[in-house]
């Protein structure tokens, strides 16, 4: 199994951005993401850029945000899978960031859920398999 430094996700969302500052605000001040890289075609271009978060059991998490026109749908949906989802929604709550105050909800399909609107429509719903769900080790 690969560790966090050497993590190579399958699948890399793309959500569209519309004001790099306030995806920065969002992505990285609020939830905790770091900028990988980041590409513009020249000065006063768009922004693409790659993000990623870790979790303290080194999974990660990587997106793709981008200001191009075209590149993304605003208003899409990405699943993340988060171990210590409650620590996690926790730590967010204690950053009082203005925007967002995310909950948690026990979902009947066995899975806790915290659902998080980004500054564009985007949602990104953190999840994590219940212990004592249907079909899981535990349940």
């Amino acid at each position: 199994m690969a560790d966090a430094t050497t993590f190579q996700p399958c699948v890399i969302p793309v959500l569209r951005s519309f004001d790099a500052q306030r995806a920065a605000e969002f992505y990285q001040g609020f939830l905790g993401f770091v900028q990988d890289w980041t590409h513009r075609f020249g000065d006063d271009f768009p922004l693409y850029e790659q993000l990623s978060l870790r979790s303290a059991a080194g999974l990660a998490c990587v997106l793709h945000v981008s200001e191009h026109h075209g590149d993304a749908c605003p208003g899409s949906t990405v699943r993340i899978a988060w171990p210590q989802l409650e620590a996690f929604q926790q730590s967010l709550l204690a950053k009082n960031y203005r925007y967002a105050k995310p909950g948690l909800e026990r979902m009947p399909w066995g899975m806790l859920e915290m659902r998080i609107a980004d500054p564009f429509g985007n949602q990104l719903v953190f999840f994590e398999e219940l212990p004592d769900a249907p079909g899981s080790a535990g349940g």
